[in-house]
């Protein structure tokens, strides 16, 4: 399996930044491999980073690092040809830990659109903090 994030031209957005901080905390340190450096979203519920591709790929799994204390609950991943198509694949069930956690599709799925839809966090005021995150095919 290899990183999609390499091989593909792609955007994301984010559901929110702290404070609106973006130099320090925004969209952009989720995928610059750094362990220094994090999103940071605001306080709040729902949260959700978006990654959208120039064309469709295939997803067999992803991998994402949370600040322990501030991990996402109720978790699900969607997908589709752009952000008004967005349908629901599968849930995802994080443990509130600081490693990388790796998680495996049932079913490979092809789409242009990817959404992590963070329901609620462990943290009191919603807040998700992520190090990095990984698409792989």
């Amino acid at each position: 399996m290899s990183c999609i994030f390499k091989q593909y031209k792609w955007n994301s957005r984010v559901s929110s930044v702290l404070n609106k901080d973006v130099k320090t905390y925004g969209k952009k340190y989720i995928f610059d491999d750094s362990e220094e450096t994090c999103w940071n979203s605001d306080q709040g519920s729902p949260q959700w980073i978006m990654v959208e591709f120039e064309n469709e790929i295939e997803l067999a799994s992803f991998e994402i690092q949370f600040q322990g204390g501030f991990v996402g609950k109720d978790c699900r991943l969607e997908a589709g040809s752009d952000y008004q198509s967005l349908k629901p694949v599968e849930p995802f069930y994080p443990e509130d830990i600081n490693s990388a956690q790796k998680f495996r599709l049932t079913d490979k799925v092809r789409a242009k659109t990817f959404k992590l839809l963070f329901g609620n966090s462990t943290d009191f005021f919603g807040r998700i903090i992520v190090y990095k995150m990984s698409f792989y095919s």
